[in-house]
């Protein structure tokens, strides 16, 4: 039987989730794996917890994979935690898939009950892996003034689900011009404004009206959040467009997000949204099905009448 090593990662608020986290483990132990743990997850196992875990090597939480470090990675949770682990990934090229504690699971969708059949699809060869697109936010100033100041750099580069830019908490709309490969679209009055890639097109954007759009197509849409006129709608877009942002705003600053994970910049600083180099290997039982999990997952077809 092959050595193959696993990287796992996990949230640290599923506590009543252990007992699958010990199943994973204890089937890894089984097969030879070897096992390697983000150090935060593993000390919340093994401090909170108290699980007696074995693992062959502690991952650092201060830095992404290196492709050399693992042949698959291994997300415990939602589709929070396999956002973390997909930054953790970075541009490795590690495979990741998701085992879902969470409650939707777009991203992490393999239910804890498929845990052994997960295994035997991966030691057996039968998953494949699927090419997710990520987005890449830069300010303006980066790589043009060495000198810019701290709040105007961003800590958060690449987004799998979304970069969006949004107003202040009590803070008025804010005025947020487009600009694509270089042209004048137009400028939203909004609340803010969601770049989201197709894998993003079932989280935020869709809770604001985007479209679902299917995860290997080469688009991404421009959503805006609780625009001031009805015109307003989102717009698909193909995923090689330059999208270069330029934000009003009452109070001087704007948040900018990536997947979830915000900071506050000033509003005099600029921003180029544009496709990452690099992609996520998002890796894929041979039963798994993105129509068929919306379908399921968002209840289409159900009739409330016949229950």
């Amino acid at each position: 039987m092959q050595t193959l090593r696993f990287a796992i990662f996990g949230n640290t608020f599923q506590a009543k989730k252990s007992a699958s986290i010990q199943k994973l483990l204890s089937l890894l132990e089984e097969r030879h794996a070897e096992v390697y743990i983000d150090t935060s997850f593993y000390q919340y196992l093994t401090e909170f917890l108290r699980l007696p875990i074995r693992c062959s090597h502690l991952l650092p939480s201060d830095r992404p994979l290196s492709a050399h470090e693992a042949d698959v990675a291994i997300s415990l949770g939602g589709d929070g935690t396999f956002l973390h682990t997909a930054k953790r990934v970075g541009a490795s090229g590690i495979p990741v898939v998701g085992i879902n504690m969470g409650h939707l699971g777009f991203l992490a969708d393999v239910a804890p009950t498929h845990i052994e059949a997960l295994l035997a699809d991966i030691y057996e060869g039968r998953c494949h892996t699927e090419e997710r697109s990520l987005l890449q936010v830069e300010t303006e100033n980066n790589g043009y003034e060495a000198d810019a100041p701290s709040n105007c750099q961003l800590s958060e580069m690449y987004a799998l689900n979304e970069i969006a830019v949004l107003k202040h908490d009590i803070s008025s709309m804010i005025a947020i011009r487009v600009e694509l490969n270089g042209e004048y679209l137009t400028t939203y009055q909004a609340d803010g404004l969601i770049i989201n890639t197709p894998t993003g097109s079932t989280g935020y954007a869709l809770s604001v009206g985007g479209s679902i759009m299917s995860p290997t197509s080469s688009t991404l849409a421009l959503v805006p959040v609780a625009p001031h006129s009805l015109n307003v709608r989102p717009l698909t877009l193909p995923d090689n467009v330059e999208i270069r942002l330029t934000v009003e705003s009452r109070s001087e600053n704007y948040l900018v997000s990536a997947d979830g994970r915000s900071q506050s910049l000033p509003h005099s600083v600029k921003l180029r949204i544009q496709r990452a180099p690099h992609t996520l290997h998002l890796l894929q039982r041979p039963t798994a099905s993105f129509f068929r999990t919306i379908r399921e997952k968002l209840l289409w077809g159900e009739d409330a009448r016949e229950k």
